[in-house]
């Protein structure tokens, strides 16, 4: 990818009726050129219909990303939970890959009072699984374990580094607010935001900076980290900034805002990310 595309999570809120068919044919005339398809409770496209989505975001200019469902744990301690947590990333990678979708991410697991490095050590056996039967399926999507909001689960941007190094097929997903929730209200100046650029490119090279799926809200946080997700002119978050260092490092990839006004927010970051 050559260059830095904006979209949402989900279907823009002015997409009516809200279908996903709808939803990519309304990013065009707002000037975006992303949308995550949004899996969290469950994959909600049927595989017939996906010849038709895929279709319609080619037709559109349109590159699809993928969120999975929340209900994951590859750090359970009931085998079954893992086995589920398995193949609900399979289940959501298939049919997002069927519509043409380049990314999944998904939140990973929680560390369950368990040392972080014994979490990590779980977590790549379990999702080299999943890596290895898509590979196995012809599936190339990338698998994007995602920066979590809270320090109770697994995401840190040095985990997600690992592996990315550690397992061919999965990028992370960074998600520079639910950083800055999780750290209390850091990462928000202009060289937080580049020393996160810089841990990417120092571990991953280019390429990770140029195929970057990356999230952005404003976000409301405490002690305990993120609450919830905000318009990002009712959050301290510091897009402007961020905008900024996307821009002098040179990334490409796609920005999903999950702002709940959704377009909103995601042509704001556009337009920040232009210097308008």
């Amino acid at each position: 990818m050559d260059r830095l595309l904006f979209g949402t999570a989900g279907i823009p809120i002015k997409a009516i009726p809200r279908t996903t068919i709808n939803g990519i044919k309304e990013l065009p005339g707002l000037g975006l050129e992303a949308m995550e398809l949004e899996f969290v409770h469950s994959v909600n496209i049927a595989e017939r219909n996906t010849p038709e989505v895929k279709e319609t975001a080619g037709k559109n200019k349109i590159t699809l990303t993928c969120h999975g469902q929340y209900y994951m744990n590859l750090n359970s301690a009931e085998s079954r939970k893992v086995e589920a947590t398995i193949n609900r990333i399979l289940s959501a990678a298939r049919i997002a890959w069927k519509c043409g979708a380049w990314s999944l991410c998904f939140h990973a697991a929680y560390y369950m009072g368990d040392r972080p490095q014994v979490v990590y050590s779980r977590v790549v056996e379990r999702l080299k699984k999943v890596t290895e039967t898509l590979h196995a399926e012809g599936n190339g999507i990338w698998i994007r374990p995602e920066i979590t909001g809270k320090d109770t689960q697994f995401g840190t941007l040095e985990e997600l580094l690992r592996l990315s190094t550690d397992i061919e097929g999965v990028m992370p997903c960074i998600d520079f607010s639910h950083f800055h929730a999780r750290t209390n209200g850091k990462y928000n100046t202009y060289r937080e935001f580049s020393s996160i650029l810089e841990s990417i490119e120092k571990s991953l090279g280019k390429e990770g900076l140029k195929k970057m799926h990356i999230h952005v809200s404003g976000i409301e946080y405490g002690p305990k980290g993120e609450k919830k997700h905000l318009v990002l002119a009712e959050s301290d978050f510091n897009y402007r900034e961020l905008a900024r260092a996307w821009r002098d490092f040179g990334i490409a990839g796609v920005v999903i805002c999950e702002s709940p006004n959704l377009e909103d927010d995601a042509i704001l970051l556009k337009k920040a990310y232009k210097g308008k």
